[in-house]
């Protein structure tokens, strides 16, 4: 970490607070899913940043890795519970943000994971563990009736690598890794009704590149000419202008060339909700970049 990267990450980070906090105001009643997340996409581009992964907007039991596809219908509608987790970067260095907005009637559940990010975040200076930052999440959540979802977690950022440890868990656990100064973190504590754990469900709209390969297949290579100058950053099934992406997408996957991202869920019924900030790690604590 050094100063020019530094400014990097505080001006990505600046520039995803603004648009999430902008942009949640139009998750309303009635409004389109897919005219969302393009606006919000869109806005990204136009103020001179990238996308560090396609806008995840995922729905009550959904946790994660839901964005819409092409053509998508879904409207929001009345006792939605929205998780709206942004992605932007400059150059590679990531902000990671997310947020809960709620069409019903459940301001506790969005406390338990808002308060225990804000708990965790407390925490974070050189010498402190992952499993600590844990145990302050999973209390928040716990003493207002709810799970923190175990197999979900906070994860470590650098220049296009938007996963990576150090893992930071929901929950408490013994040791972990040691933070130090410099780190770039997300800490993202999930809140459910439901059992505490996800499964993926069958819908994969968000892929990454995970290999280089020859391909022979013309959709093949037309798909991998959009998304090599991602650098491995996620990229959506809409965001692909080619008629036979679907049979392209397949057969890269079955050549382990992308990696698809299925929605994770919580038990039907259930509800969840998340917070996330991006923080740097300091010599006397932290900076919120996504604040």
């Amino acid at each position: 970490m050094n100063d020019e990267i530094l400014e990097k990450y505080v001006t990505a980070g600046k520039l995803a607070a603004t648009i999430l906090k902008e942009s949640r105001q139009e998750i309303r009643v009635g409004r389109s899913y897919l005219e969302l997340v393009e606006s919000v996409e869109a806005r990204v581009k136009n103020e001179g940043a990238d996308l560090a992964f396609p806008l995840n907007v995922s729905l009550n039991e959904d946790a994660a890795h839901d964005t819409a596809s092409t053509g998508d219908e879904r409207v929001f509608a009345r006792g939605d519970v929205v998780k709206f987790d942004l992605g932007v970067q400059i150059d590679g260095y990531i902000a990671d943000t997310a947020t809960t907005v709620d069409l019903g009637n459940n301001e506790l559940l969005l406390e338990a994971s808002r308060e225990a990010l804000e708990a965790a975040i407390k925490l974070v200076r050189p010498g402190v563990t992952t499993g600590e930052l844990g145990a302050a999440v999973e209390k928040e959540i716990l003493g207002r009736g709810y799970r923190p979802i175990a197999n979900l977690t906070g994860h470590g950022l650098d220049q296009y690598v938007a996963h990576m440890d150090p893992t930071i868990p929901n929950i408490s656990i013994h040791g972990g890794t040691v933070l130090e100064e410099g780190m770039a973190i997300a800490i993202e504590p999930f809140a459910t009704t439901g059992s505490g754990r996800v499964g993926e469900k069958t819908r994969v709209e968000i892929y990454s590149q995970i290999a280089e390969k020859p391909v022979r297949i013309p959709s093949a290579r037309a798909v991998m000419e959009q998304i090599s100058a991602l650098h491995g950053l996620p990229f959506s099934r809409r965001s692909l202008n080619d008629k036979k992406k679907d049979l392209a997408l397949l057969g890269l996957a079955r050549s382990q060339i992308v990696h698809g991202y299925p929605v994770l869920s919580d038990i039907p019924g259930s509800l969840v909700s998340q917070h996330e900030h991006t923080l740097i790690v300091t010599a006397d604590g932290c900076i919120v970049t996504t604040r």
